[in-house]
């Protein structure tokens, strides 16, 4: 699994990095009238890729947090059913 992750690791660095060379003109984003900026177009096309990573991560947060607090509570009451029947597996084996 280690050599798996590690092989598409480098294919994906070995894409980004023939993307990056290919796409190193000058490009300029305008914001209406009132804010221009002139980068390379990978650099956007990058920052653009991890503000879309960012929102996404952003966006699950509380779904992640709600099923971390669902989880601990549910192990909790796994806990005290389990002391209660001193230990037991039901069914009384």
């Amino acid at each position: 699994m280690a050599l798996l992750r590690w092989i598409v690791g480098g294919i994906l660095f070995v894409a980004l990095l023939f993307l990056a060379l290919q796409n190193s003109e000058p490009a300029e984003v305008q914001f209406y009238h009132w804010f221009s900026w002139k980068a390379p177009l990978i650099f956007l096309l990058l920052t653009a890729f991890a503000a879309g990573v960012a929102a996404g991560l952003l966006a699950s947060l509380g779904r992640t947090a709600r099923l971390k607090r669902q989880l601990t509570r549910l192990r909790k009451e796994l806990r005290r059913t389990d002391a209660s029947s001193g230990g037991q597996a039901p069914g009384g084996r």
